[in-house]
C-alpha cells in the first residue's frame, strides 16, 4: 500500500513538472535554443518593414517543425530558413546574428532596402543558399563565404558591394551572380568561377579577367629590367671604333622610340579629348534635368539612342489626344521612390502642371527589340478597364525603357493587410470582399480582351493590386501585367508571379489557368491574413511560396476550422461563412492540376453569388 502510494505520488510529480515545462515553452518562457531566438529578436529590432515583426516575431519561433513567424522555416525546433523577400525591408543587418543560427540552410532577404555592410557568415556549415540581390549592400564580399562546405546558390547582384571578388571554388557552386555592383580587380581564375558567364559578372566597370570584359590593365611601354651592369674590360685600340658606332645606333634607336612614344600618346590625348567633348555636347541637353532622371545609375543611358534626337526625346502615348507633358517634364518632376520590385524601379513624379505619375523603370528586359516592346505596351494601353492601372505613356531605346502610368493613391493590398496589422484598424471582411470582387473583374476582363496572350497578366500578387481611395471607398486596379511576352521563359520565374504555379516549376504549358491560380493565392491571402510565402519546413527552396494552398487544405480537412481564418475578421457568423465559401473558391482556383481549375469568367460568377447572398442576409 505504502508503495502504490510512492509510486502515485512520484508519478503525479512528474505530470506537474512536466505540464510546467510545457507551459513555460508555451509563452515563450523555456525553449531550448535561445540563441536562435534571440539572434531573430537582434534582426527584428533592426529592420523596417511593411510587414509587422515586432508583432509577428514573439514567442518561440519553432515548435517543432512548425513556425508561426513570417518568414521562417524550423526542422526539429531548429531554424533553417529565413525568407523575407520583397517586403520592402529598411536598415542594416547585425553583423554577427547568424552565428547562432548554426543550422541554417537558406537566407533570402532579395528585394528589399537594406543596406550596410553584409553579415558575417562563419561556422554556417548548412548554409546551402544566400539570396541577397536588389537590395543597397555596400563594402566587401565577407571571404569566409569562401569556406561554406555546401553554398549552392549565391546571389549578391544589384547592390553597390566594392572589393575584389573573393577565390570561390566550392564544386557545390552551380549559381553565381555579382553583376551591377562597383567590384574592382581581376576575377580569380578558380576552376568554378570560370564556368559563370559574362552575366554573372557584368555592370562592374572594374572588373577584368572574364573573356569579353576589358583587359587587366597594363602599360604598353613597359619593358623588362635590364640586368645589373658588369664591369668590362678596357677596350682594345682596335675594338674602340666598332663601340662607338654601336653606341651612336643605340643613341638613335633611343631616340625614335622616345619619339613614337610621345607620337602614339599625343594621339591618345587627343582622341580622348574629342570623345569626351563629343559626349558632353550629347548631355547638354540634361544639364539642367532633375528628379527621377537623377536616380537612374547612369543619365547617358536614356540619351544613348543613335535614331536622331527628335526620337530620343520622345515619349510614345497612348491617346495623343492626351499628351499634356513630355520627356523633359518626366526628368524635371520631382521623384518619389515608392518602391523596387522585379521589374524595376517605381517612382511617384509630380509634373510642373501638377499633375502626379507613376513611372516604372523596367529592368532586365534592354536586350528586347524596341518593336517587340512598343508592340505589347500599345495592346496593353488599349486594354482599359476601372480595375486596370491605365497605361499613359512609354520611352523605350537600346539602353533604357521606362512605362508611365496613372498613379494610384492608397499603397497595395499587401500594405493593407500586412502593414502593422497590429497598431491599425484591420479591414473589414465587406471591404476585403469588395476588393476581391474587383480584382476578379479586371483579371476576368483581361482573359477576355486579350485571349490569344498565354498568360494574360502574368504576375498578380497582392503588392500588385493597387488600391484607390475614393470617398472612403477601396477601389483595386491591377497593375504590372502583361510582360510574360518580354521575358524568357527561363527568366519569368524569378522576375513574375507565374513561377508559383505548379506546371510551371514541373516544366508544363502555361495558360490562362495559371492566372487563375495566381488569383487563387490572393484570395487565401485575404481570407488567412497570412503571407503568401508561409513558414512550412519543406525542403525544395522552390516552392516556398506555393505552401499556403497546402496549410489551408491540410487545416480544413474536411471539418472547415476557423483556424485558417484571419482572427481579425471574425466578427459574425454571416462572415464566417462567407470567408468558407470564398476559401471552397480559392482551393478549386489552386488545384495542381490546371484543367481542374475554374475559368475567370466562373470565378467572377461565384463571388458576385456570394455578395449577393450576404446583402439579402443583411437587409
Amino acid at each position: 500500500m505504502i508503495r502504490a502510494q510512492k509510486f502515485t505520488i512520484c508519478f503525479m510529480v512528474s505530470v506537474i513538472q512536466m505540464v510546467s515545462l510545457i507551459s513555460l515553452g508555451a509563452n515563450g518562457s523555456y525553449y531550448n535554443y535561445p540563441d536562435e531566438r534571440d539572434a531573430l529578436f537582434q534582426l527584428r529590432d533592426s529592420l523596417n518593414s511593411t510587414v509587422d515583426l515586432h508583432s509577428n516575431w514573439t514567442g518561440v519561433p519553432c515548435n517543432g517543425d512548425l513556425s508561426n513567424w513570417s518568414g521562417i522555416a524550423c526542422s526539429n525546433w531548429h531554424v533553417v530558413r529565413i525568407s523575407l523577400n520583397g517586403i520592402q525591408l529598411t536598415g542594416s543587418l547585425p553583423p554577427k546574428f547568424l552565428q547562432n543560427i548554426t543550422f541554417l540552410s537558406k537566407l533570402n532577404l532579395r528585394h528589399n532596402s537594406i543596406f550596410g555592410s553584409l553579415p558575417n557568415f562563419t561556422n554556417l556549415e548548412y548554409l546551402k543558399y544566400i539570396f541577397l540581390s536588389g537590395n543597397r549592400f555596400s563594402g566587401s564580399i565577407p571571404s569566409e563565404l569562401i569556406n561554406l562546405p555546401i553554398l549552392a546558390k549565391l546571389e549578391l547582384q544589384e547592390n553597390t558591394l566594392s572589393g575584389k571578388i573573393p577565390p570561390f571554388n566550392q564544386s557545390t557552386l552551380t549559381v553565381f551572380n555579382v553583376s551591377n555592383n562597383l567590384l574592382q580587380g581581376l576575377i580569380p581564375k578558380t576552376t568554378i568561377l570560370q564556368r559563370f558567364p559574362m552575366s554573372s559578372f557584368d555592370h562592374n566597370s572594374q572588373l577584368c579577367g572574364i573573356p569579353s570584359m576589358q583587359l587587366c590593365p597594363f602599360s604598353p611601354f613597359t619593358l623588362p629590367p635590364s640586368p645589373s651592369p658588369s664591369p668590362s674590360p678596357s677596350p682594345s685600340p682596335s675594338s674602340s671604333p666598332l663601340q662607338g658606332s654601336h653606341k651612336v645606333v643605340n643613341s638613335w634607336i633611343i631616340i625614335l622610340i622616345a619619339v613614337a612614344a610621345a607620337a602614339v600618346l599625343t594621339v591618345v590625348l587627343i582622341t580622348i579629348f574629342c570623345y569626351r567633348k563629343r559626349r558632353l555636347n550629347r548631355q547638354e541637353i540634361e544639364e539642367e534635368s532633375s528628379g527621377i532622371i537623377e536616380r537612374l545609375e547612369d543619365k547617358r543611358q536614356i540619351f544613348g539612342s543613335k535614331r536622331g534626337p527628335e526620337r530620343r526625346i520622345k515619349l510614345e502615348f497612348i491617346d495623343r489626344e492626351r499628351q499634356v507633358f513630355n520627356l523633359d517634364d518626366i526628368l524635371r518632376a520631382s521623384a518619389e521612390q515608392l518602391g523596387m520590385g522585379n521589374l524595376g524601379y517605381t517612382y511617384k513624379a509630380t509634373l510642373d502642371i501638377g499633375s502626379v505619375v507613376t513611372v516604372k523603370r523596367l529592368a532586365d528586359i534592354n536586350g528586347l527589340s524596341n518593336k517587340e516592346f512598343g508592340k505589347q505596351m500599345r495592346l496593353l494601353g488599349k486594354t482599359r478597364h476601372e480595375n486596370l492601372v491605365e497605361i499613359i505613356s512609354f520611352y523605350d531605346s537600346k539602353d533604357e525603357k521606362f512605362v508611365v502610368y496613372e498613379h494610384v493613391n492608397h499603397g497595395s493590398l499587401f500594405q493593407l493587410l500586412h502593414g502593422n496589422r497590429m497598431r491599425s484598424t484591420p479591414l473589414k471582411w465587406s471591404t476585403r470582399l469588395l476588393i476581391v470582387r474587383g480584382v476578379a473583374e479586371g483579371l476576368n476582363f483581361l482573359h477576355q480582351s486579350l485571349p490569344c496572350q498565354k498568360v494574360p497578366h502574368a504576375n498578380l500578387k497582392s503588392c500588385n493590386i493597387l488600391i484607390n481611395l475614393h470617398h472612403q471607398n477601396y477601389h483595386p486596379k491591377l497593375s504590372d501585367y502583361g510582360f510574360l511576352p518580354l521575358f524568357p521563359a527561363r527568366k519569368s520565374y524569378e522576375m513574375l508571379a507565374t513561377g508559383r504555379a505548379p506546371e510551371f516549376t514541373r516544366g508544363k504549358k502555361l495558360s490562362h489557368k495559371t492566372d487563375v491560380y495566381c488569383f487563387g493565392i490572393v484570395l487565401l491571402e485575404v481570407i488567412t491574413g497570412r503571407l503568401a510565402v508561409t513558414s512550412s519546413s519543406g525542403s525544395d527552396e522552390i516552392s516556398e511560396s506555393d505552401n499556403l494552398p497546402e496549410w489551408v487544405r491540410e487545416v480544413v480537412n474536411d471539418d472547415w476550422s476557423t483556424d485558417i481564418l484571419d482572427r481579425e475578421l471574425l466578427e459574425t457568423e454571416e462572415a464566417q461563412h462567407e470567408m468558407f465559401m470564398l476559401t471552397e473558391i480559392a482551393l478549386h482556383c489552386t488545384a495542381c492540376q490546371p484543367e481542374k481549375r475554374p475559368k475567370m469568367n466562373e470565378v467572377l460568377r461565384r463571388i458576385e453569388e456570394i455578395m449577393e447572398e450576404s446583402s439579402k442576409l443583411r437587409e
